[in-house]
């Protein structure tokens, strides 16, 4: 049996990216659900309803009993109609107001709830696969559109369940309807009303926090990405790996160069004696204690070594001193305090060499 191991890295089995995520919220690609926001609109407009009911309709039964109770008060003619007209409007949207003010500002909240603050005009861009009849068939037979349609059949279901079990609730008042005050009816059918519209808000709350759940983890199931992806992602980010290999050789090429350039400079070469070798730089007037300019092991040791006895720079063997320097102290840092009396040691004694050359 032959396979190719190119279809595993075709898999997207890795979780997204923070990159990936990012582009897909800058393309409008977010998990979010619309039955929130509606859910949302429909308790916050009955809540406020609740609230101003009352005063809403004694004002436009006030309104009524005023134009109508007395057919003395306006002629109907041009100007008397249109001031009635625009009273009546005005008053009605003074009603009407706080409901359309709760809802727009509960429906911006749910979606700032969801997503954030996202401003994305990709969605509306047109895009040739939206018009590919293969990939509509693919969109009517996805998961995706099963579950769409599983959620409107459960909403119809429940939205007309909770409204026959309340209208059918209320039959029995209809009968006294006829005898009671135009405001108490008014009252009466307005309490039914609003604890049906609360009861369908509160099963479209319900319904939306399982739509959101199934459309988040939907989202990170699209975002999901390959092996080969992942690959392709962290070239596009950091360069291809053999460029950054090149570059980082490159970049120890001139480090070392720079490094042995200091040795010549370097006071003493402390070595231990074959393996290791660190050389250390010491100014009275700029320097608060001595510096490491270069330090190596193996080849570079050797090569510390050769420049500095070519410059004429003092070698000096000490085991435990060039270990101590080569592990705790990097190059062109000071040494640390607690080296200062076996470095001031051996300084003192390169200092009495070149005093006697001298």
């Amino acid at each position: 049996m032959r396979f190719s191991l190119q279809l595993f890295a075709q898999e997207k089995t890795e979780a997204p990216t923070p990159r990936r995520r990012e582009e897909a919220r800058k393309r409008g690609q977010v998990a979010r659900t619309a039955e929130l926001g509606t859910a949302l609109v429909l308790l916050a407009g009955f809540g406020v309803a609740a609230v101003v009911a009352g005063s809403g309709a004694r004002s436009l039964v006030a309104l009524t009993e005023h134009y109508l109770g007395r057919p003395g008060v306006w002629q109907p003619d041009v100007e008397t109609t249109r001031a009635l007209f625009m009273h009546i409007v005005l008053e009605a949207a003074r009603t009407v107001a706080p409901l359309m003010l709760a809802a727009a500002a509960v429906g911006a909240f749910s979606q700032v709830l969801q997503v954030g603050f996202l401003v994305s005009a990709e969605p509306l861009k047109p895009r040739l696969d939206r018009i590919n009849p293969i990939a509509g068939v693919q969109r009517i037979l996805s998961r995706r559109a099963l579950v769409d349609l599983l959620r409107s059949v459960a909403k119809v279901a429940v939205v007309g369940w909770i409204a026959y079990r309340e209208v059918r609730g209320a039959m029995s008042l209809l009968p006294a309807l006829v005898e009671v005050p135009l405001v108490d009816a008014l009252v009466l059918v307005g309490q039914v009303v609003l604890r049906t519209g609360l009861w369908i808000g509160g099963a479209m709350l319900v319904i939306a926090g399982a739509d959101y759940l199934f459309q988040r983890s939907e989202h990170e199931r699209q975002l999901r990405m390959s092996r080969q992806e992942l690959k392709e992602e962290l070239k596009q980010v950091e360069g291809d790996p053999q460029l950054r290999a090149r570059i980082r050789q490159r970049q120890r090429q001139l480090a070392s160069r720079r490094m042995m350039q200091a040795v010549p400079t370097a006071d003493v070469v402390i070595t231990n004696p074959v393996h290791l070798a660190v050389a250390l730089k010491y100014d009275a007037a700029t320097m608060v204690a001595p510096v490491v300019v270069a330090k190596g092991a193996g080849l570079i040791a050797r090569r510390i070594r050769e420049i500095a006895e070519s410059h004429g720079v003092p070698l000096v063997e000490d085991v435990w001193l060039a270990r101590a320097l080569y592990e705790g102290v990097e190059i062109g840092s000071p040494i640390p305090v607690e080296l200062y009396r076996a470095v001031a040691d051996v300084l003192a004694f390169v200092y009495r060499i070149r005093s006697r050359r001298r």
